[in-house]
């Protein structure tokens, strides 16, 4: 079998599969900024029914991945490799993936060298260093407006008339929340406006102006939010059947690692390392 971790910003994934490379196992785990322990309890919990050394190939990718790839002595595969190797492998027919995390947010091209060939990345498009345009931007609005962000889609797909909020800094939109707050603008049509502004800000500053070649891939976390699956559709003027959002689309990023790699086995003290890991780090 394979094991595949991805450190993101927010959340830690993991996923088995199995010798045919099917899924088997997804973990998706908000790490609320301890990483590290995140990744330790999964596996803690997994390895109840499995052992290290069945794992003929152990893969970590994410910004917390190479931390933990050197903890455990085992590759590190760059994002978009391993976001891509999950898309082509599942759904070869993509050409082009937007995936949007807690704080990064990415555009990969993908283009066939032959009819024959699998795709290859042609060109990648990353965000600033501001997650404005992130799952951490709708984190934040959630919280202001009071709705759990689990709920968040649902009552953006009420709003008839999405009115216009300024999606490139939170403290902007702040602003225009609070002005449609004062002048009783529904809840609904508030939390639609910001699923809008959050992909006019994705285009804006990741797509700027490429062309999006079809089928569009769209995974990543956020791609669970039903009120950004419709802004995407009416922003990016993408038909309906053009958008695919992949079955494990979370957890994408931590398949790919694995099937991007060849074998590098799990040492068998993986927990013993991490435990020891936890007890003796310097914050320094």
């Amino acid at each position: 079998m394979k094991l595949g971790i991805d450190i993101g910003s927010v959340t830690a994934k993991v996923v088995i599969l199995d010798n045919t490379d099917n899924i088997i196992v997804a973990k998706y785990v908000r790490t609320k900024g301890q990483p590290i322990e995140t990744v330790l309890a999964i596996l803690e919990e997994l390895f109840t029914k499995y052992q290290p050394g069945q794992f003929k190939v152990s893969a970590a990718t994410g910004t917390g991945g190479q931390l933990l790839a050197t903890l455990l002595g085992i590759p590190f595969v760059n994002e978009i490799t391993a976001q891509a190797a999950g898309t082509i492998h599942y759904h070869p027919e993509v050409q082009t993936i937007l995936e949007i995390g807690g704080e990064d947010s990415k555009l990969i091209v993908l283009k066939k060298e032959s009819e024959k060939a699998l795709p290859k990345v042609a060109d990648f498009a990353l965000n600033g260093v501001c997650a404005a345009g992130t799952g951490s931007f709708l984190d934040q609005q959630a919280s202001r407006m009071g709705i759990s962000i689990e709920e968040f889609g649902d009552t953006a797909l009420k709003s008839e008339n999405p009115p216009r909020v300024a999606g490139r800094c939170s403290v902007f939109a702040k602003s225009d929340m609070i002005h449609l707050q004062q002048v009783g603008t529904p809840v609904h049509d508030i939390v639609a406006g910001l699923c809008f502004a959050m992909i006019r800000n994705f285009k804006g500053q990741v797509i700027r102006g490429r062309d999006l070649m079809k089928p569009i891939s769209f995974q990543g976390g956020v791609a669970s939010n039903k009120g950004i699956r419709r802004a995407m559709l009416e922003v990016l003027e993408v038909d309906e059947n053009d958008l695919i959002i992949p079955e494990h689309f979370a957890v994408l990023g931590a398949a790919g690692a694995a099937l991007a790699n060849g074998e590098s086995t799990l040492p068998a003290d993986t927990i013993k390392r991490l435990r020891d890991y936890i007890a003796t780090r310097d914050y320094q």
